[in-house]
């Protein structure tokens, strides 16, 4: 389970929102103060990010809390967002020079544009399987425990 933690912001039938920061890798760094990637990461704020879910703890607003998400759930979204559309790249590739082979294509470079083709379908693949998978309950960060006042970490 990857756990991350966040602060209620708000509270409605149910479920609560809550919000988190989106930490930079760089920000925990021993190299922080000499690495130039370390420098640009501190000029930058850092951007929070929001979730509903279900809270069967009671919790109120300004709470601290321990979100996560299956490990499963990551990898499966990762292998979606990366694999689709490299595989659609190399079938569009391979058509193409199918078709270069075949003498229907004059040049090999006709063949790029229908690599690049089944690479878009492939990120087509990939956009539209994520969005299903939104709106799948297992697809949710859950709400793991609510941290007392004194474990919070602002």
């Amino acid at each position: 389970m990857i756990e991350e933690q966040a602060q209620v912001t708000a509270i409605e039938h149910g479920n609560i929102t809550v919000e988190s920061i989106v930490k930079s890798t760089c920000s925990g760094c021993q190299q922080l103060e000499s690495c130039g990637s370390g420098q640009i990461a501190k000029a930058f704020p850092q951007k929070k990010t929001t979730y509903t879910v279900f809270s069967e703890y009671p919790v109120k607003v300004g709470d601290h809390v321990t979100i996560g998400l299956s490990e499963k759930i990551l990898l499966s979204a990762a292998w979606q967002v990366y694999m689709w559309p490299l595989i659609g790249l190399f079938i569009g590739s391979f058509f193409g020079q199918f078709l270069v082979g075949k003498s229907f294509l004059p040049h090999e470079l006709w063949a790029l544009p229908l690599a690049i083709l089944g690479g878009f379908l492939g990120f087509s693949l990939a956009k539209r399987q994520q969005s299903i998978s939104l709106n799948k309950q297992e697809w949710l960060p859950t709400l793991l425990k609510v941290l007392p006042p004194s474990k919070t970490h602002s």
